[in-house]
């Protein structure tokens, strides 16, 4: 059942001239008091990034007027997933985490907002533990050579001629100590019920995040593809491992597998295919071969989807559809099976590929409000709606 009631009111959190994002959906930018917002400034919006384009990592007051207050700079960003900019859950009033590019390699800070003081961990982060102790990372050169818009532009993959290299992988990073280690090789990975596919195109990993409990953590392994004709795609497998990389498990084989988010300690959705049944939002459950079908007459395209704190709803978007380029931003009820949507928004059909702006709507704290990227009016910000009548309806 869909509710096509009035929208509720959308307000700009940012403004110009500069433009303003966050980037991906699976994070909180309000800090743990819900009155300061992270996001990221930048002067251009319509190219990708150069190694020399700066983006400033800054605070907005919501209880002010949306001025942009900068505390930094990075050259390690992009569009899509900016520079994984967030707080840190062992002190979520004051410290946040973001990756820099620092001579020849990324690497993490670890920033006091509060006090000014700094720390640089060896590795860039990926997906932090919801405990705030430990990250995995990746190798963005090879992310950014794969896939354009995920990955940072600077530094060149040292294994840019390895089609799977054993060296190269997920690593593991603490980070109190700084300690790291390479825990799953992308070798490692493409050995897994290898197919005939595997042997003609690049591997990477991509999209990493912890479960609720920071039991597991989920990863992406993908490879490119060259289609009839001509064009490069890619295969994605969605696999699951321990923190130390243990009891690496093979979730979703079959070609397919976007965006996700983990219920509890052992539950995924995500928007993936059973080659038997189709393209669904599925709810997997790990290291086994149990799957569900999540709304599945209303949620009937690929979004960025994410479960609201108290585990109740299911926020996601649709890209660009129809004539009007409109992006879609719904709420979805676990509970009743009713979706709600609270808002369409147009997307500038000329801006494309890795410098879109997907809106990568993201929850408060409290669950109360949702928070997304837009470029509806024209300059990219960052917008806010007020679900709180409908969540506690």
């Amino acid at each position: 059942m869909t509710n096509q009631e009035q929208f509720p009111e959308c307000r700009a959190l940012t403004k110009g001239p500069k433009y303003h994002y966050f980037g991906y959906y699976d994070k909180f930018p309000y800090d743990f008091s819900g009155r300061y917002l992270l996001a990221l400034e930048v002067d251009f919006m319509d190219r990708p990034p150069t190694p020399d384009d700066k983006a400033r990592i800054g605070l907005v007051d919501l209880a002010g007027d949306g001025e942009f207050e900068p505390l930094a700079e990075t050259y390690a960003w992009n569009w899509q997933q900016g520079t994984h900019l967030q707080w840190l859950a062992t002190a979520p009033d004051r410290e946040i985490i973001y990756n820099i590019r620092e001579g020849d390699k990324y690497v993490a800070c670890i920033h006091d907002v509060k006090s000014d003081e700094k720390r640089t961990l060896p590795r860039p982060i990926y997906a932090v533990s919801r405990s705030g102790k430990q990250a995995v990372s990746v190798n963005f050169s090879r992310i950014h050579a794969c896939r354009p818009g995920y990955g940072y532009n600077g530094i060149p993959d040292p294994w840019a001629d390895e089609l799977h290299p054993d060296e190269d992988g997920i690593y593991r990073m603490d980070l109190q100590t700084g300690a790291t280690e390479l825990i799953i090789s992308i070798a490692q990975a493409a050995a897994i019920e290898p197919d005939d596919t595997m042997e003609a195109g690049k591997h990477w990993f991509n999209h990493l995040q912890f479960s609720t409990d920071d039991s597991r953590f989920l990863c992406l392994h993908r490879w490119h593809r060259t289609l009839p004709d001509g064009r490069r795609s890619h295969f994605t497998r969605m696999l699951t491992a321990n923190p130390d990389g243990s009891e690496l498990y093979l979730l979703n084989k079959d070609d397919m597998t976007s965006h996700f988010d983990w219920k509890s300690g052992n539950e995924i959705l995500a928007w993936a295919r059973q080659f038997d049944i189709g393209d669904y939002y599925f709810l997997f459950t790990d290291q086994t071969h149990e799957i569900t079908i999540v709304g599945e007459d209303v949620l009937t395209c690929d979004g960025h989807c994410s479960y609201s704190p108290d585990g109740r709803f299911i926020l996601t978007d649709t890209y660009p559809q129809g004539e009007q380029h409109l992006r879609t931003l719904i709420l979805y009820n676990n509970e009743t099976g009713q979706r709600t949507d609270i808002g369409r928004f147009y997307s500038p059909p000329e801006l494309q590929g890795e410098i879109r702006c997907d809106l990568h709507p993201r929850w408060s704290r409290d669950g109360t409000k949702v928070c997304f990227d837009s470029m509806h009016e024209g300059p990219r910000q960052i917008y806010e709606i007020d679900v709180s009548g409908i969540v506690s309806a």
